[in-house]
C-alpha cells in the first residue's frame, strides 16, 4: 500500500492548524474535500487518524502516522536537494520553551540553520511539556527538561538554566523590608508565567512551605514581558540568570535570596533517523548549547 499524497497532506493540515476550515484554506480545497481525503486515508489504514474536535488532534493511530509523514516528508526534501532537484530550504518544526527562546537559542541556532540552509518553525511551551509535542509528531526536534529518550529518539544534555528569584528595588523595599521571609511571601504579588509554570510554586513550597493558592499572584505568559513586570514593580519572580545578571550588577534589581537559585536542565530531543542536515544543525546546537550554558551536575 502507498500513502495517498493529497490524503496525507490534508490529515497534516488538518492537524498543524487545528480545524478542517483552517486546512481547507492552507490547500486552496474545500472543508468538504479535506473531509473527505482524511476519511479516504482513515479507510486506507483501517482505523481513526483524527479527532475532528476544536482543535483537531491525532489519535493514538494517527500520532504514530504524523510521526512518520513529518520524518519521511524531510528525507524526501533532503533527497530532491541532493538531487539538484529542488533548491529550496527545507522547513523544520521545534518545540522549545519561552525562556530558551528569549535568551540562549538564536545566537546559537541561527549560524546552523543558515549554513545548512534550513527555515524554522518553533513552537512554544513549557520545557516540561515540549516532549509531548515531539511525541505527538508535531515537531521533529525538541528542547526539553525530560532526560530520557522515547522510543526510537536520543536525549543529549545540553546544560543548565539558572534561575534567581528577584524583584524591584522599589517592590523589595515595599514588600520585603524585613528580608525575604514566609509572612511577607504569603502576601506579595508573584509572577507566574502561566498555569503550567511550576518553578515559582515549587520555590516558594521548598523554602516557605507555601502551597499554591496561598498567595497572589499575576500571570504573564511571555518571557520578555515576564521580565518587565517584575522590573516595573507588578510582582516578584524567578527570572533565568541571562535576563536579570546585568539589572543585578547595577543595582536596578535585587536577588531576594542570595545564595539561593534553581537550575533548570534542558536536553536535546531528535529522531535517531534523521536527515543529515537536521543531524548536523543538532549537532552544531548541542556543541554550541555546551559552551554557554551551565554544566549538567
Amino acid at each position: 500500500m502507498q500513502i495517498d499524497p493529497r490524503r496525507s497532506a490534508a490529515f497534516i493540515a488538518a492537524v498543524d492548524t487545528g480545524s478542517l476550515e483552517a486546512a481547507a484554506a492552507q490547500l486552496s480545497i474545500s472543508p468538504s474535500a479535506v473531509s473527505q481525503r482524511i476519511s479516504a486515508l482513515e479507510q486506507d489504514f483501517g482505523t481513526p487518524l483524527l479527532v475532528r474536535s476544536r482543535p483537531c488532534r491525532p489519535t493514538g493511530p494517527g500520532t504514530r502516522l504524523l510521526q512518520f509523514l513529518r520524518r519521511s516528508t524531510l528525507l524526501e526534501s533532503e533527497f530532491l536537494a541532493e538531487m539538484g532537484m529542488d533548491e529550496g530550504p527545507v522547513r523544520v518544526t521545534l518545540a522549545v520553551n519561552n525562556d530558551t527562546l528569549a535568551t540562549w537559542l538564536l545566537p546559537v541556532l541561527a549560524p546552523a540553520l543558515a549554513s545548512e540552509e534550513l527555515l524554522v518553525e518553533f513552537v512554544l511551551d513549557n520545557q516540561g511539556h515540549t516532549f509531548a509535542l515531539l511525541e505527538q509528531g508535531r515537531v521533529v526536534a525538541c528542547v526539553s527538561g525530560e532526560a530520557a529518550p522515547m522510543h526510537g529518539c536520543t536525549a543529549s544534555p545540553l546544560g543548565q538554566m539558572r534561575y534567581r528569584m528577584v524583584a524591584s528595588c522599589g517592590f523589595a523595599r515595599q514588600w520585603f523590608a524585613d528580608g525575604f521571609q514566609r509572612e511577607s511571601a504569603r502576601r506579595a504579588p508573584v509572577i507566574v508565567f502561566d498555569r503550567k509554570d511550576s518553578l515559582q510554586s515549587a520555590f516558594l513550597l521548598k523554602h516557605f512551605g507555601l502551597p499554591e493558592g496561598s498567595y497572589p499572584f499575576h500571570y504573564v505568559p511571555a518571557s520578555d514581558p515576564f521580565a518587565r513586570a517584575i522590573r516595573q514593580g507588578m510582582g516578584y519572580g524567578l527570572l533565568p540568570l541571562e535576563q536579570c545578571e546585568a539589572m543585578l550588577r547595577d543595582g536596578s534589581m535585587v536577588d531576594l535570596a542570595p545564595g539561593l537559585h534553581v537550575d533548570v536542565p534542558l536536553y536535546w530531543h531528535a529522531w535517531r533517523i534523521q536527515p543529515p542536515r537536521l543531524e548536523r544543525m543538532g549537532a552544531a546546537l548541542i556543541r554550541a548549547a555546551r559552551e554557554v550554558l551551565l554544566p549538567m551536575t
